[in-house]
């Protein structure tokens, strides 16, 4: 079985997508994000953020203690297990991800974080460059946290209209 996600979008773009701005600013009141662990110059989120010319998935300890990632979705499993990692070192990571039960990366995922909120209809992500919605998403999409110091386990489903 395949463990990656794969898309129909052309290599050029498929993993310089934005997050909608209303979905990381409502979580963002909830958590109070320190970095963007995995952006561009293009699409990040947050003051502080990693690009891959600072090895995103390798260097998340000294940028602070509460990070957003939206992954690469061509490869999502090593952000999934430097999440893992990350939570077990005392941090909070806040993840977004293609909800696909089907890949190995997603059970790792759902076994290692605190709390699971799946999203209830489908996510336009933002062309970077031109900063508009782009329709045309074909998955779900859900939310992995890894809470600090955390330890219970809460899966819940959330609409998209309480992001928009």
């Amino acid at each position: 079985m395949n463990t990656e996600h794969k898309s129909n979008t052309p290599t050029v773009i498929r993993d310089l997508w934005q997050t909608p701005k209303a979905l990381f600013d409502r979580l963002n009141l909830d958590f109070n994000f320190d970095c963007d662990v995995a952006a561009s110059d293009q699409n990040h989120l947050c003051d502080s953020y990693l690009t891959e010319d600072i090895n995103a998935t390798t260097e998340w300890a000294r940028w602070g203690k509460v990070n957003w990632c939206n992954p690469p979705y061509s490869n999502i499993t090593p952000w999934v297990s430097k999440a893992a990692e990350q939570h077990k070192q005392g941090k909070t990571v806040v993840m977004l991800i293609p909800s696909d039960t089907s890949v190995k990366w997603f059970k790792e995922a759902y076994e290692s974080c605190n709390e699971v909120r799946f999203i209830s209809g489908r996510i336009s992500f933002i062309n970077a460059d031109t900063q508009k919605p782009v329709n045309g998403n074909n998955k779900g999409s859900v939310i992995f946290i890894w809470r600090a110091h955390c330890k219970s386990h809460c899966v819940t489903l959330v609409d998209r209209s309480e992001f928009e």
